[in-house]
């Protein structure tokens, strides 16, 4: 079963990535969808929202897997106004396969002319660019800044070594097969071999184990949710201890989650704002630019973005996500304007 939603396309094709899981719903996808037309707009692009999803579980045997992921190209073959990318489940290898069947896929493999941006880890320095601006509008400091990530894949690895150059500390960390905490800091190298190696960080050596919803609640500076949607909702934000939530995973947390927290004084990112390095990765391969003109976009969209966002939010008493909405929905608005005229 695959699922595509096509958001909105009024400022250009939609750019979405595909996501594989046994349990992705159709509601997620529209979601998701919709996500992506707010983050489109938000960084700026020449591209509408979308998304796609198929049905399946990610491990399946290479063959299996793209044999589907082919399938689903096929079935989206004739949608010209989708572009694929890649998403939870899905990397650039899966993307070359889309590509050969639609010739509208981004976050290629370097061998056919694409900027990998899994490889390089857009989303994760796009998060750190956003970090970087949110210690103006709060007491946070990279510098020794105590980090829990949820979800230690692509996004999440590479924003823990973004902000280790930093100076910040790992102290927290899961994956799909369980979480460890360390309050001295883990070995991040030694955590990536290991994690390489196909193991989970739940049977790494330093730390001890936790439960996913502990971790959540582990004492923090900076909490990354990179992992599924809803995992911060109204019954756990009450419990997190972190001073800022910067967003990796797309809906991450729920609008009531988000109000409590902005009510004890954390400072959430939003999604469409703070982890749009990917999207604006896979916009500068498709216009044909290089990996050096994408990494200097993402830190100078998402560093003027989270700027004005968390500025217009103080001045207005206003939370950062109802702020950043206006200014997408605004621009996709103005956009649809120039378009369905006689």
């Amino acid at each position: 079963k695959g699922i595509l939603v096509v958001d909105n396309v009024a400022a250009g094709p939609a750019i979405g990535g595909l996501r594989m899981a046994a349990d992705v719903t159709k509601e997620e996808c529209f979601r998701l969808a919709r996500a992506m037309t707010l983050k489109n707009a938000m960084a700026g692009l020449a591209h509408g929202g979308g998304k796609s999803v198929i049905v399946a579980d990610p491990s399946l045997p290479e063959a299996e897997k793209i044999g589907l992921i082919r399938a689903f190209a096929h079935g989206v073959n004739d949608i010209q106004d989708y572009i694929t990318g890649p998403d939870m489940g899905t990397n650039e290898a899966a993307m070359a396969h889309v590509k050969d069947v639609t010739g509208r896929a981004v976050g290629l493999p370097r061998e056919i002319g694409g900027i990998p941006l899994d490889e390089i880890g857009a989303t994760g320095l796009g998060l750190v660019a956003a970090l970087e601006e949110a210690q103006e509008f709060s007491e946070l400091r990279l510098d020794d800044a105590r980090i829990v990530v949820q979800g230690f894949g692509s996004v999440g690895q590479h924003a823990a070594c973004y902000l280790a150059e930093k100076g910040a500390l790992l102290v927290g960390v899961s994956d799909s097969r369980g979480a460890r905490c360390a309050p001295d800091g883990f070995d991040i190298d030694a955590l990536l071999a290991h994690k390489h190696g196909g193991a989970s960080v739940a049977t790494w050596a330093e730390g001890e184990s936790i439960s996913a919803a502990d971790l959540l609640c582990l004492p923090c500076d900076v909490l990354i949710p990179a992992a599924r949607p809803d995992v911060i909702v109204a019954d756990n934000a009450g419990l997190i201890q972190a001073r800022v939530i910067a967003q990796g995973a797309n809906i991450p947390a729920s609008a009531a989650a988000e109000a409590v927290l902005a009510n004890r004084g954390v400072l959430v990112l939003p999604d469409f704002v703070a982890n749009a390095g990917g999207v604006i990765c896979a916009a500068v391969e498709y216009h044909n630019g290089s990996e050096t003109e994408a990494k200097t976009t993402i830190v100078e969209k998402i560093r003027a973005n989270t700027r004005a966002v968390l500025r217009r939010a103080a001045d207005e008493n206003r939370l950062p996500r109802a702020v950043a909405v206006d200014v997408a929905r605004e621009r996709v608005l103005r956009a649809m304007t120039y378009r369905g005229g006689p």
